[in-house]
């Protein structure tokens, strides 16, 4: 009867949490939450207020969409705006495609040049842009692809793609090889197996892949600054330059944009976190 009553109040006391504790540990999520949400919540009453209070801390005063106004009617910001979404979209879609397939080549086959094309995927990841762009933008140059969409969607590829590659591999190295073997029993190529079994089974990855594939093409700037000019061809990095110029910054805008430009990223992050936790539950329960 002692055991019986003493063990309670021992796993009590390993689970309680002092007063101090406690308020230590809250004190530091709220400080941790303030600076995470402050510079988000600076840019955003920054965009509301006028000019002549961009710089100060007056958020509420004379509160105002005119630089949102200002710069869809003003600026080439929908310009912009659309050839990111363009550049972008075929990023995700053609890196999602490129980087899984190549993922599965490389954890169920075996084929000669294996090990060289993985180390191959794991350099190029060395480099940094500033050491590749140039070279990069003479090949674009000689291809006649500078100033065009694909040139940019060829280059943020051979960025996302080979972390994506191995990543995908990870995943696809956690799915049992039966899975395979039953499909080419029920008579389904290699790429039916791929398409009809194995993918559902690694939508955390996709999900994943497809998030990171966006971010690097949405969010890149040397690229787009160095490849793209004029404002009918500019992205969203390189036209947001417009608004620094060596005498100032026009604040207004650059936050209305900079609020603007993070919607897309939030919704596209919002759908890949849902489908990350529904791949992740469908493989869970078909394992």
């Amino acid at each position: 009867m002692t055991t019986a009553v003493e063990s309670p109040r021992r796993g009590r006391g390993r689970n309680h949490r002092s007063p101090l504790a406690s308020f230590g540990l809250h004190a530091t999520l709220l400080v941790a939450s303030v600076i995470a949400v402050f510079p988000v919540l600076w840019v955003l009453l920054t965009s509301l207020k006028p000019a002549k209070y961009a710089t100060t801390t007056d958020f509420v005063k004379e509160t105002t969409l005119e630089n949102y106004t200002g710069l869809l009617e003003d600026t080439p910001f929908l310009t912009w705006f659309g050839n990111s979404l363009l550049v972008a979209g075929l990023t995700t879609v053609l890196g999602v495609f490129v980087a899984s397939t190549t993922g599965y080549a490389v954890s169920r086959f075996r084929f000669p040049g294996k090990r060289g094309l993985m180390w191959t995927l794991l350099i190029t990841q060395m480099f940094p842009v500033a050491v590749l762009i140039v070279p990069i933008y003479n090949i674009m140059a000689a291809m006649g692809l500078l100033n065009e969409p694909a040139g940019l969607v060829i280059t943020y590829l051979t960025i996302a793609v080979p972390f994506c590659a191995w990543m995908m591999k990870g995943f696809f190295d956690t799915i049992p090889m039966e899975i395979d073997e039953s499909g080419q029993v029920d008579g389904l190529t290699p790429f039916g197996t791929f398409r009809r079994l194995i993918l559902p089974l690694a939508k955390p990855g996709i999900a994943v892949t497809a998030f990171y594939s966006f971010i690097t093409a949405w969010g890149e700037v040397a690229y787009a600054s160095a490849f793209m000019v004029g404002d009918e061809n500019m992205t969203l990095a390189g036209g947001l330059q417009k608004f620094v110029n060596q005498y100032g910054a026009q604040w207004g805008p650059m936050t209305a944009a900079s609020v603007l430009i993070a919607i897309p990223a939030a919704i596209v992050f919002l759908f890949a976190q849902r489908h990350l936790v529904t791949g992740m539950s469908a493989g869970a329960v078909k394992g």
